[in-house]
């Protein structure tokens, strides 16, 4: 179809159509209206007026386009409603966008009112406004108030866990052993295989790297000695805690987050019951039991593999052994077990915050959990910094 030919009227209609396109010159083109133009009597040539005016504009180069005028004749409207009305504002903002000239004329002074509600062109189709960019200061003000907004609801939340767990020692009955079991077991039994591999490649590693300076002072028999006492006071105790950041604590967060978005921690609270003891509790119980398991067990694991590493280097088993109850005291494990407890009250507490803390949206929960990872990490680098600073003065 030429875009200079009439629009026909439907196939299945013999009725006049309520629009009409004609195209007077190259640069001149019109709409004619007429009848009752409703939502219904639209809908076989809405389409048909709109192709014809983009075909015609894509015809007119760019340079006359601002010379194109059409005209929108409505002297012959009988009965116009909001769909006309929406039909003449889609007309005059293709016709705007691409900078030609738009012309309304007949229009019945009746329905002005209602075209000037929609006012089309501002309010229907606003310009994007680009936002600048906050500059330094801006930056620095806003992520010093997010950071001390995160730090008083961390030592809110805190305080609120500290009474909880006293409460929980007054009244053991009535913790919820059963969510403390099952949390026990997911981020006990079910991460010692990870703990394990971890443990044993950290184990591996650390001798030979150690080895490898050591031999050139011919001190390869002090390897095993030094390697046991890092493992036990420092390297079992943070990396089983980065594993649990990394995969107990984010599930505490999705798990809590979860009830968050779906709006069952609200429901718990409107029940009269607590969400801190009901779901905070047995989960920060549970890391407290099996941190120092984990490490105990990533220890001896760490220890092992190192045994073996020295084998290596020609040096036997009971003299590794030897030099490491040498080396390795009781309070050196104690030390390395406690931390560990530590580690798992933060890697727990932190993980069930930031569930508490969920907002709304899809990816409410995936934010948490990432959260949720991060925060427990540098709570273990500042925990780890405060222990290695009580053990300097102190010597445990």
């Amino acid at each position: 179809m030429s875009v200079s030919d009439p629009i026909s009227p439907d196939s299945q209609s013999s009725s006049q159509p309520v629009a009409v396109w004609s195209l007077i010159d190259s640069q001149s083109a019109k709409v004619a209206l007429s009848g009752v133009v409703n939502v219904y009597t639209l809908g076989g040539v809405w389409t048909q007026i709109r192709d014809a005016q983009n075909a015609w504009l894509a015809s007119i180069s760019k340079d006359n386009l601002a010379n194109a005028s059409l005209c929108f004749d409505a002297s012959a409207v009988t009965s116009l409603d909001g769909a006309g009305i929406a039909f003449l504002i889609g007309v005059e903002e293709a016709q705007l966008q691409a900078g030609a000239k738009f012309v309304l004329q007949g229009l019945d002074p009746c329905y002005q009112p209602l075209l000037n509600e929609f006012d089309p062109i501002k309010n229907l189709f606003p310009v994007p406004v680009v936002k600048s960019k906050p500059n330094f200061l801006v930056s620095t003000g806003m992520a010093t108030q997010n950071l001390l907004g995160d730090l008083k609801g961390l030592i809110t939340f805190a305080g609120h866990l500290s009474s909880d767990l006293f409460w929980s020692v007054r009244h053991i009955r009535q913790v919820r052993w059963g969510d403390f079991v099952n949390a026990a077991v997911e981020a006990g039994i079910a991460a010692l295989p990870i703990v394990g591999l971890v443990s044993f490649l950290i184990g591996v590693i650390l001798s030979f790297q150690a080895a490898i300076g050591m031999k050139q002072f011919g001190a390869v028999s002090f390897v095993g000695p030094l390697a046991a006492l890092g493992i036990v006071r420092e390297m079992g105790p943070l990396i089983t805690a980065i594993l649990l950041a990394g995969r107990s604590s984010a599930a505490f967060a999705a798990e809590i987050g979860t009830m968050t978005v779906n709006s069952e921690v609200d429901a718990l609270v409107s029940g009269g019951l607590s969400p801190m003891r009901f779901l905070v509790v047995p989960r920060v119980l549970a890391g407290i039991l099996v941190a120092p398991v984990l490490t105990l067990y990533a220890d001896i694991v760490s220890i092992v593999a190192s045994m073996f590493t020295m084998q290596i280097y020609g040096i036997p088993f009971i003299n590794f052994y030897n030099g490491m109850l040498s080396a390795v005291s009781v309070e050196d494990i104690l030390s390395g077990l406690v931390k560990a407890t530590m580690f798992g009250v933060v890697v727990s507490a932190m993980g069930c915050l930031r569930g508490m803390q969920t907002g709304t949206g899809a990816a409410a929960v995936g934010i948490s959990a990432t959260r949720a990872v991060v925060s427990s990490i540098v709570m273990i680098v500042i925990v780890d910094g405060i222990f290695a600073v009580i053990s300097y003065k102190t010597g445990f």
